[in-house]
């Protein structure tokens, strides 16, 4: 008799694992990573931007016109804004642009800030023996140690410097000045106030001024009427 024992297959485990990332989602992590990360160089460079220069918060050429400045404006006020960047400082960062683009739109403070820019531009220029009139993207300024841009950065920083402390001092004197005005009016003020009462005073004591005299009049002619009495 054959012993022949028939077994029962075992059914196949299922191994559910959780399916790998593809390439092109790892990618898209990847950019996004770098994205974020790039915000904040960006919000961090804005931020060490010297404030009085708006060129440079901006980074941007002083030859740029009104619209390269707005656009300029408005791909990095999206790029580091607060709602997409998780920097604690994004928002001072984004005022910093935002202030930028305003005084590079007023005409009148433009032109007071490219004033002064120029002037370091021709200092600059005349260290290095190069007519003042070179423009930026000359190849004689290519090549230069430390480079042309970080030159002239640095030198409208220091004639920026000093035309603020110039500016503050004028306000002071100016703060100072008004304040010596007031002094002096709010002093008339006083003295004319200080006569008012007095003449007031004056009027109400002058009833009794006339009675004391009156009185003292009529004193004197008693006395004189009085004889002296003759001895002998």
């Amino acid at each position: 008799m054959s012993g022949a024992s028939s077994s029962t297959p075992k059914p196949a485990a299922s191994s559910s694992k959780p399916s790998e990332p593809s390439a092109d989602d790892i990618e898209r992590l990847l950019n996004r990573e770098a994205t974020a990360f790039q915000r904040e160089i960006e919000v961090e460079r804005i931020l060490k931007a010297f404030k009085l220069n708006p060129y440079e918060i901006l980074d941007i050429s002083e030859e740029a016109k009104p619209e390269e400045i707005k656009k300029k404006y408005r791909q990095l006020s999206l790029f580091i804004h607060p709602d997409k960047t998780p920097h604690p400082r994004a928002p001072d960062a984004f005022d910093l642009l935002k202030k930028a683009e305003s005084e590079l739109s007023d005409k009148t403070k433009r032109e007071e800030l490219d004033a002064v820019i120029n002037q370091a531009r021709v200092v600059l220029l005349k260290n290095l023996n190069l007519p003042t009139t070179t423009r930026d993207d000359d190849p004689k300024l290519k090549n230069l140690t430390p480079p042309w841009r970080q030159q002239l950065l640095a030198k409208s920083k220091e004639f920026l410097i000093d035309e603020e402390v110039r500016r503050r001092k004028a306000v002071k004197m100016n703060l100072a000045n008004e304040g010596l005005e007031a002094r002096k009016k709010e002093e008339e003020v006083n003295a004319k106030k200080r006569k008012a009462e007095e003449d007031a005073k004056w009027e109400e004591n002058r009833e009794q001024r006339v009675g004391n005299w009156r009185s003292f009049a009529a004193g004197t002619k008693k006395k004189k009427k009085t004889k002296v009495a003759i001895l002998g």
